[in-house]
């Protein structure tokens, strides 16, 4: 088994695949290829027989993927309409993937002329439709983390036979300008030919549009003429939308050419001075990214962590990443690299010139990196501080902009530990004199603390994904910010003309970015309405004067409104963004403040965001609403941990041949390897005490297992508790084995015979066969029956505590009758549970959640426990969900209910 695992993507119904990554727009995904093999019923998936019959009855006729971008503010609704064409009701299933950036603010379903809506709600009262609906059993979440920039919104609905429906979700966002461009994307994955199949941009840009750019991975010179892109100075609009003949992938075939990425991309025209000012409908938005402006000189201290856990791949590319980082360097920047495990080591002791040499140096430097050791994060940072300090004391640098760069993929384990403490030492230290940016690599890193500690520090904080790539993620990461064109940016406007403004002072503005503020005017009248900007840079900037703000009415006489206030909702969207942000520092009392400010606004404006949620009643399952969230980074990050793409919920049912055992501590652990997953749990209880692991009354088979002690009370006081005897029985092929840690009685056709663990032997009897390897594992074989697997592990005999124990692993368990049962046997065929709200453990390298299960709601914990089927010295690490309390809640009743007189009793 893996260790993490993945939820199975279940697709329901025959249909087409769109997936919409980065402004990205957004995705649809109905798959006929993937519908065929599971089904949602109730909740709980189920196999199909067959495919063709339902999949040729369920017809996706239109798909439409409509953006509006305006003043960068990006409105897209996706349309997706589905004809039942059966004589029976079925199962349709709508996929969309948007930007996670981006908020939804409508879905609904139409079926037959009645509008279901989704409804959005504050989360907290949310949830308890949530977990009403999981308690019935239903897979309540809808949205889930996808890759690295998406999320997936999935429903499924059944319609009655020879029946429409029309799912339409709607999504906002404002783009993002990067590296000097904004970007559409729309990823289609159709998977077959769709009647009426259009994507359509239009992009509206008062102050005039410099160029467009549209391109695709599938565009052949056939489709090349689809593409129909007409733009003006102020106007742009890109179609696509090929005919049903045009989308075969060959003459003859019925599958689609298209798969793939379509993608927009453009920039605006750049005003001098103040740069561009919008009023519409008593909200204006400003744009401020000038041009022709030299990068302010940098002094950067790259600090780099090189523990043991950067080992491998990491260190490597890490490795390659600051090779070409270091080649960028401008002549006039100032540069330094610390790097730290549980000790420190820098290059220099002092910030040097990026000249020609000591670039060539520094690249030599970079080659000696190498993984080993803790990690103080606190330690390299603080040394950062003090270069930068010690450079500006001695006057040996010029007006510059000073940036820390921090790079780590795990926990602070050494020196300073505490993530508070280190935020508070580098606060204090940094004292608003320079900025902190951090990438975290890979899952394990902690986000959350990287996150609140560059906020903190005028910096931005980034994830660096464990892949092939990361490389190129550290090197784009660097080229955003490498830059800077102004420092301590300020954008002042009238105060007796202006209400409720966005944030209107930035620590930076970087070449190929842009600044942006919204605001609400008192009257709409801007006669008087002087800005000024502000800023430091090679030369001073400061500009003040009286904007121009376009007639909208007459440079768009045919789009009234375009889509609504979307002003108004602009600037909705920019405020909460920010809100969000600003609630992860500051005291208790700010950050409820600033929440609740945020909540308040995006239920007015329909958002769903961290803190709301999307209710969506499906029809006839009004008492089991299902949920949309937005997920956070750290519920991405959890989900990942995890190895699936949900963060929030899990569905499971065993699969027909899982591994159960019991070994060590005694540890119980359930592997569900069809769905990556496993459950375990610890059974105390005094030495001498007998269990009943397996008994199938129908078949006859019974497996008793006796607790057994340490030799002494070690200097803790915590006594372990093992197997070291385990009584098989099976009463209809008279087969009885009484195996300890120092022999193996064998009761066969009415002989007794005696195996010692010191050899190695083979038996092959009508009714059982037993294979002993020596030291190591005896295998058991019922006749057509099941197949139970032994190991011994052996301890130094002069260990003052501990002593040798056994394991017991049942395979073929599928073997067995429904009704077997026992603490191991219960859950032979079926075990079905929900994990839902993820969230930090006690331990902080351990996850809490809930676990719904048997009709009880339960506090586990995400840890592992090992398999030494494949290593018995170190064992296999398997993640599991551990149930605390003996299982109370996972068994059915009590530990103590398995509880038998002797080995080979009943209960």
């Amino acid at each position: 088994m893996s260790g993490l695992f993945a939820l199975r993507r279940l697709l329901l119904c025959s249909g087409l695949g769109l997936v919409l990554p980065s402004l990205v727009l957004g995705a649809v995904l109905i798959s006929p290829e993937e519908a065929a093999d599971t089904q949602f019923a109730n909740g709980a998936p189920r196999s199909l027989q067959k495919r063709s019959t339902v999949n040729n009855m369920v017809e996706v006729y239109s798909v439409t993927v409509d953006c509006t971008v305006t003043l960068r503010f990006a409105h897209t609704v996706i349309t997706s309409k589905t004809l039942n064409k059966a004589n029976s009701s079925q199962e349709i299933f709508f996929e969309v993937e948007l930007p996670k950036t981006a908020f939804i603010t409508n879905f609904t379903m139409e079926i037959e002329g009645r509008l279901y809506v989704g409804v959005v709600k504050e989360k907290e009262k949310a949830k308890k439709q949530y977990e009403t609906a999981v308690k019935a059993g239903q897979t309540a979440a809808l949205v889930k983390a996808s890759g690295r920039k998406m999320e997936k919104f999935a429903v499924s609905v059944n319609i009655a036979a020879l029946s429409n429906i029309t799912f339409t979700l709607t999504h906002e966002e404002l783009l993002q300008r990067k590296l000097g461009q904004y970007e559409i994307l729309t990823r289609i994955k159709p998977k077959q030919r769709i009647q009426e199949f259009k994507i359509i941009t239009n992009i509206y840009e008062p102050h005039g549009i410099s160029y467009v750019d549209v391109h695709s991975t599938f565009l052949s010179n056939e489709l090349l003429p689809l593409v129909e892109k007409t733009v003006t100075d102020k106007k742009a609009h890109i179609s696509f939308s090929p005919t049903l003949e045009q989308q075969r992938s060959c003459p003859d075939c019925e599958g689609s050419v298209i798969d793939g990425d379509f993608i927009v991309k453009y920039d605006v025209k750049r005003e001098k001075g103040l740069g561009g000012l919008q009023v519409i409908n008593g909200y204006f938005v400003h744009y401020f990214a000038p041009h022709n402006l030299c990068p302010v000189p940098m002094n950067v201290v790259f600090v780099i962590d090189e523990s043991g856990s950067m080992s491998g791949t990491k260190i490597q590319q890490t490795r390659e990443a600051m090779l070409a980082i270091i080649q960028d360097l401008r002549e006039e920047d100032h540069f330094g690299i610390v790097l730290f495990d549980d000790q420190l080591r820098f290059w220099k002791s002092s910030l040097q010139q990026a000249t020609k040499q000591t670039v060539k140096d520094a690249m030599e430097f970079t080659k000696t990196f190498r993984s080993r050791g803790g990690t103080d994060i606190n330690a390299g940072v603080l040394k950062a501080v003090d270069m930068l300090r010690t450079a500006r004391r001695g006057v040996i640098l010029p007006p510059s902009a000073d940036m820390i760069i921090l790079l780590t993929d795990g926990m602070p384990n050494s020196g300073v530990s505490d993530t508070v403490q280190i935020q508070k030492n580098v606060h204090e230290a940094i004292g608003g004199n320079m900025s902190l940016n951090c990438l975290g690599f890979g899952r394990d890193v902690e986000y959350p603390f990287l996150d609140v500690m560059s906020q903190q520090n005028k910096g931005l904080a980034r994830r660096i994904f464990e892949d092939s790539d990361a490389a190129l993620q550290l090197q784009g990461f660097y080229r955003e910010v490498s830059s800077p064109l102004l420092l301590d940016v300020d954008l002042k406007y009238p105060s007796n003309t202006v209400d409720s403004l966005t944030t209107n002072h930035f620590n930076q503005l970087f070449n190929g970015s842009e600044i942006i503020v919204a605001g609400r005017l008192m009257d709409n009248d801007i006669d008087n309405f002087l800005v000024e900007v502000s800023g430091k840079g090679c030369e001073d900037y400061q500009v003040k004067e009286q904007p121009s703000a376009s007639d909208w009415s007459a440079m768009y006489p045919d789009e009234e409104y375009i889509f609504g206030d979307f002003t108004e909702r602009l600037w909705a969207y920019l405020t909460i963004q920010q809100l969000l942000d600003k609630s992860k520092v500051g005291s208790p009392q700010e950050k409820d403040n600033i929440t609740a400010k945020a909540l308040a606004m995006s239920l007015r404006y329909n958002f769903v965001t961290p803190l709301t949620s999307m209710v969506v009643t499906k029809p006839d399952t009004d008492d089991t609403p299902q949920v949309a969230d937005k997920l956070t980074e750290e519920q991405r990050q959890i989900a990942e941990r995890m190895g699936s793409t949900s963060a929030r919920n899990y569905f499971y049912q065993a699969p027909s041949r899982p591994t159960y055992l019991v070994d060590g501590d005694p540890h119980f652990l359930i592997e569900l390897p069809n769905r990556e997953d496993a459950l375990c749990f610890n059974i105390n209880d005094k030495p001498g005490t007998i269990f009943t692991l397996v008994k199938d009354q129908d078949s006859g088979v019974l497996v008793n297992g006796q607790i057994i002690g340490d030799k002494a009370v070690p200097p803790n006081g915590q006594i372990h508790t093992y197997f070291g005897r385990f009584g098989i029985v099976h009463q209809t092929l008279g087969v009885n084995l009484d195996v300890s840690t120092q022999d193996i009685s064998v009761l066969q056709d009415g002989n007794w015979v005696k195996l010692m663990w010191s050899g190695t032997a083979s038996l092959k009897g009508p009714n059982m066969d037993l294979l002993l390897t020596k030291d190591h594992s005896l295998t058991v074989t019922l006749k057509d029956s099941v197949k139970f697997v032994i190991l011994l592990h052996k301890v130094w005999k002069k260990h003052p505590y501990h002593r040798d124990y056994l394991g017991f692993y049942t395979l073929d368990s599928h073997l067995l009758s429904p009704n077997v049962h026992g603490l191991l046997g219960q859950f032979y065929h079926s075990i079905e549970f929900e994990v839902s709200n993820l969230r930090p453990g006690q331990s902080p390298e351990k996850l809490d959640a809930t676990m719904f299960v048997k009709g009880h709601e339960l506090n586990v914990t995400r840890g592992r426990q090992r398999d030494f089927r494949r290593d018995i010295k170190k064992g296999e690490s398997i993640p599991c969900w551990f149930i605390h309390n003996n299982a109370t809640g996972l068994i059915d009743g009590e530990a103590s209910d398995y509880v038998v007189s002797g080995l080979f009793s009943t209960l």
